[in-house]
């Protein structure tokens, strides 16, 4: 990456990576992307969010690496599960899992220092038409918000892309919560906001490391904050949806570090 060296940071506080930066960021990714495709299996009527959080732990642990939300700010478990009206940040628990419900799981792993942050929809059993379609909206959102990644391109082109397509589908995007740069560290500089101006916000360089992680509503984009301090929820009790992925910015366009090894980003009921 000619001219870019190890540790510079733009002016918009954002740290540009090495060529060589990139192999960790993949080893990171692809671990938690794994974990994310054993766990679907278990996603069923009767399980609790508590042991698909078991589950994921185990994972982590017997993968050799850590889980990044274990003690983060006291926080106690491997994921996060965010169930139906859940928008982000759902701590697992005794909750079972009923017929149609949508859930999202959010895992973030370190591996020899870099971080591998990712997330995705699952259904326990038959989602019903409305759930499904903002599953395949919430998703096909972060792909285009993804192919707007490019050096020269803008942090504000990435989130009009994904504004454009939710609103087309009458659907909204949160506001409250937003992607975030990572690499050797779990959260940095920029944050990655899922609406926006084209144009607008910094703008990509290669070697820059980041997340893109659309949360969608069915109804209004605002959200609550639980008493528990951690889990955001719709406040009209909409259902919502995410999906996440790690990237880095190339020359040529974009990588995404957490593609699953199976395939199984994209759920297959759609």
């Amino acid at each position: 990456m000619e001219g870019h060296t190890r540790g510079r940071i733009t002016k918009d506080g954002i740290r540009i990576y090495e060529d060589a930066d990139f192999a960790g960021m993949r080893a990171a990714g692809m671990v938690a992307a794994r974990i994310l495709d054993e766990v679907g299996p278990l996603v069923v009527p009767g399980v609790t969010t508590g042991a698909l959080d078991d589950f994921v732990r185990a994972r982590v642990e017997s993968a050799g690496a850590t889980s990044a939300t274990i003690g983060y700010k006291g926080y106690r478990h491997a994921t996060c599960i965010s169930v139906n009206h859940v928008v982000c940040h759902g701590i697992p628990g005794p909750k079972v899992l009923k017929d149609g419900d949508i859930l999202n799981i959010d895992v973030t792993v370190i591996v020899d220092g870099w971080y591998g942050d990712s997330s995705r929809m699952y259904a326990a059993g038959t989602p019903n038409r409305k759930a499904a379609r903002l599953v395949e909206v919430t998703h096909d959102a972060l792909m285009k918000g993804i192919e707007a990644v490019r050096p020269g391109a803008t942090f504000g082109d990435i989130g009009a892309a994904i504004q454009t397509h939710v609103e087309a589908q009458r659907m909204s995007v949160v506001r409250d919560f937003c992607g975030h740069g990572l690499g050797r560290v779990f959260h940095a500089p920029p944050n990655v906001l899922h609406y926006g101006r084209p144009g607008t916000g910094p703008v990509l360089e290669e070697g820059m490391f980041f997340t893109i992680e659309p949360m969608v509503n069915l109804g209004r984009p605002e959200t609550k904050v639980l008493a528990d301090d951690w889990t955001a929820v719709t406040r009209d009790k909409s259902l919502s949806a995410q999906f996440e992925h790690s990237v880095g910015v190339t020359a040529q366009g974009c990588e995404i570090f957490t593609l699953s090894p199976a395939g199984l980003f994209r759920p297959d009921w759609l």
